[in-house]
């Protein structure tokens, strides 16, 4: 029998939920005091209670100084449920930092009081049905970057293995979030350029006045502002790899004049006249379809042909699920939810529900939402109602109360209400970028750079 013991100096408020309790099959015990509930928790293991529902208001000390203390002596996983009738942000988001289970209101619902309790304990059924993450990728190499062993991995790895001590420019193609960049990183560090460093730009976050500059340099006087002169990350990566990310957002006047670095490795700073040689590996990126913008004028057919020397291609996550569990357990392990906590161990339901849904914003979202679960399951057991997923079907709103009450940061609540709204204005407008910026008020280039921070 589950104990469970109620800790408050009112003894109505003990009866009350002592009654609730025992009709579900408890057992309960009480205390009316800090000092009892220390008590308590020295018992030996057969009397001691499997959950604490304490007041933050004690007659000796107070609930939360006995919270800390009983951590602090009874290690770390405590179960407590604190209970107030002054429920504010303050005391909330201390009683959840220092470990408590959940934080329940006076008045409270009994309904919800009964509600919470199961569900604590239904979670701690649950640690013997978590998955055992660490078995499935074994001895695994800490440098490696790409994680997966699908067929269509498989095959990714062995054109990046067979392109690796060629200097030709390879193109990277994929939704946004599959990993391009780190394909990127895995053909530098392998290739005869490593021993140059690797620039990246990314040609959708700067508009096209600034991308000139960015990419080839300027003289001194070139224009307004440009008081001396400044070396372009072209020349800043001789001897070295470039990664040019979301190439397809390139002007077409731009697009002129990278196909004349690709065919003559050489090109003039922004005012200049001097030619500058280099010997650079060109890496670029995409998540556009290049062959459709070129039917619509938006890419030059040249330029495609020059940057397409090599091609690699990243399927998307829902192509390749069986790497989930792979890639779950990579970021368990990746994202603490402290620094010296031990991973998060998932459960059968929240892999089953990650194994059934189709990841429209690929590996980056999958990697957001195991942070965002580790964090909101305290680096406990990630369940399957931690999973907050945002397919169209899937979306949940966001519940503003409960990220207060489990005290998140406002920085990370910001973050979430920005990605709704991202991936709202994408749905919106059936996933034309263009049309979602407006319809937000931001430029393309703004708004693809938050997508890609909010992973989408």
């Amino acid at each position: 029998m589950q104990r469970i013991l109620i800790a408050d100096d009112d003894p109505a408020i003990r009866d009350v939920l002592k009654d609730l309790l025992e009709d579900e099959g408890f057992d309960v015990v009480e205390a009316d005091s800090g000092a009892s509930v220390l008590n308590a928790l020295t018992a030996s293991n057969g009397d001691r209670p499997g959950l604490v529902m304490m007041d933050i208001r004690l007659p000796d000390q107070s609930g939360l100084d006995v919270l800390r203390e009983a951590q602090s002596s009874q290690g770390e996983g405590l179960p407590v449920i604190m209970m107030t009738a002054f429920g504010t942000s303050n005391v909330a988001i201390e009683a959840m930092r220092l470990g408590a289970y959940d934080y329940i209101t006076k008045p409270f619902d009994l309904d919800d009081v009964l509600l919470t309790i199961k569900r604590y304990f239904e979670r701690q059924q649950l640690s013997n049905q978590v998955i055992e993450l660490s078995s499935l990728l074994g001895e695994r190499d800490p440098n490696e970057l790409i994680i997966g062993k699908s067929p269509a991995m498989q095959e990714v790895y062995k054109t990046i293995g067979r392109v690796a001590g060629s200097d030709a420019t390879v193109l990277v193609t994929g939704e946004t979030g599959t990993g391009k960049e780190l394909v990127a990183t895995v053909l530098h560090r392998i290739s005869t350029y490593a021993h140059g460093p690797l620039i990246k730009v990314n040609c959708a976050a700067l508009p096209e006045t600034l991308l000139e500059s960015e990419l080839f340099g300027h003289e001194k006087g070139a224009f307004t502002g440009a008081i001396n002169q400044r070396k372009g990350r072209f020349e800043m990566a001789n001897k070295g790899t470039i990664f040019l990310d979301e190439v397809g957002e390139m002007s077409l006047a731009t697009q002129k004049k990278l196909l004349r670095v690709l065919q003559e490795r050489e090109f003039e700073r922004v005012g200049g006249s001097v030619s500058v040689k280099i010997d650079t590996r060109v890496i670029a990126a995409t998540n556009k379809i290049l062959p459709q913008e070129i039917e619509a004028g938006r890419f030059r057919e040249d330029l495609y042909y020059r940057l397409n020397v090599i091609s690699v291609y990243l399927p998307p996550l829902r192509d390749r699920k069986e790497d989930i569990p792979l890639l779950v357990e990579y970021f368990v392990g990746k994202h603490r939810y402290r620094q010296d906590a031990s991973p998060a161990r998932v459960s059968q339901d929240a892999m089953n529900a990650m194994m059934e849904y189709d990841w429209p914003g690929n590996v980056r979202e999958l990697q957001n939402l195991i942070e965002r679960a580790i964090v909101l399951s305290q680096g406990g057991i990630i369940t399957a109602d931690q999973i907050d997923f945002y397919g169209a079907d899937t979306r949940k709103l966001i519940d503003v109360g409960d990220y207060v009450r489990r005290g998140t940061a406002l920085t990370q609540i910001m973050a979430e209400v920005e990605r709704d709204a991202l991936h709202e204005a994408l749905q919106q407008n059936d996933g034309d970028r263009a049309a979602a910026a407006s319809a937000l008020g931001l430029k393309v280039a703004e708004f693809n750079k938050r997508c890609g921070e909010r992973g989408l």
